[in-house]
């Protein structure tokens, strides 16, 4: 078996232990599926921080209240609690607090960066998906897993055996344009599928044309969410941004479309509410 099959192997073996979690967790819903939340922002934060700066007390500090944001939404019911801001200031000066008495005074601009970039990325992304579940239903959810995850394997297949033309070679050489039209055909079909079998009865007024749009837009937002992680990588001199699944690399590499999609699906939800 060469690299490209061994690899695609791992791939599928990760997507069957990975996937019945994901759809178990997001039936359950409530405290459940709010600590999986937190448990996932919790590892991408460590992840992310990972590629720019070492991990010491303020970075571990920054990675345990990246993990509180998918909390906040259950809390409250759905929506951020009105105290969140002031939280999250106060979350601030602790931060900066731990770096006045932790030295390293050159390095700390980018440490600290670091940690503010998973707080104003993976904290309040990983929160709108608990909110898109509490607020507008299951079937919400499955709408932006659906729309994201189809999207990267249709891209992947489209990119491997069509692909010639790259896409963005300064950052992803192996990207193509092949690929990134098969991740629209992908991303569509799996929105009208989804809408089609809408057995949750959570998409409501959403119709064809309304659940191709809602494809359409995940096929743009998941290759940038890709791409941004993949410039990411390249700037920090990483390959993976880490070994948690086999075959992805880090759960970062695995949910960096998603970042970029399910606040597109909130958003999509809510105008439809």
């Amino acid at each position: 078996m060469n690299e490209a099959n061994r690899n695609l192997a791992l791939r599928v073996g990760s997507a069957l232990v990975l996937a019945p979690l994901a759809v178990f967790a997001t039936w359950r819903g409530g405290v459940v599926f709010a600590a999986v939340c937190a448990l996932v922002a919790a590892l991408a934060a460590h992840e992310l921080i990972s590629m720019i700066a070492p991990v010491r007390l303020p970075e571990a500090y920054g990675i345990a209240v990246a993990a509180t944001f998918p909390l906040a939404p259950w809390y409250a019911l759905g929506v951020y609690p009105a105290w969140a801001p002031i939280a999250l200031g106060f979350a601030g000066m602790g931060l900066l607090v731990l770096h006045l008495f932790g030295g390293d005074l050159e390095g700390m601009p980018r440490r600290a960066s670091a940690v503010a970039l998973a707080w104003i990325w993976i904290g309040p992304v990983v929160s709108s998906v608990v909110s898109l579940r509490l607020r507008f239903g299951t079937g919400w959810v499955i709408m932006a897993l659906a729309a994201t995850f189809v999207n990267d394997t249709a891209a992947y297949f489209a990119g491997r055996f069509l692909g010639r033309h790259q896409l963005f070679p300064r950052v992803s050489p192996k990207k193509t344009w092949e690929g990134f039209a098969g991740g629209v055909a992908g991303s569509v079909a799996a929105a009208l599928v989804v809408r089609a079998f809408d057995f949750t009865h959570d998409l409501g007024t959403l119709g064809w044309a309304g659940a191709a749009l809602l494809g359409l837009g995940a096929a743009v937002l998941g290759p940038l969410g890709d791409l941004s992680e993949s410039m990411l990588k390249r700037a920090t001199g990483v390959k993976d941004s880490g070994s948690l699944i086999p075959g992805h690399g880090g759960l970062l590499d695995r949910i960096d479309a998603l970042l970029f999609v399910a606040p597109w699906v909130w958003v999509y939800a809510n105008f439809l509410r």
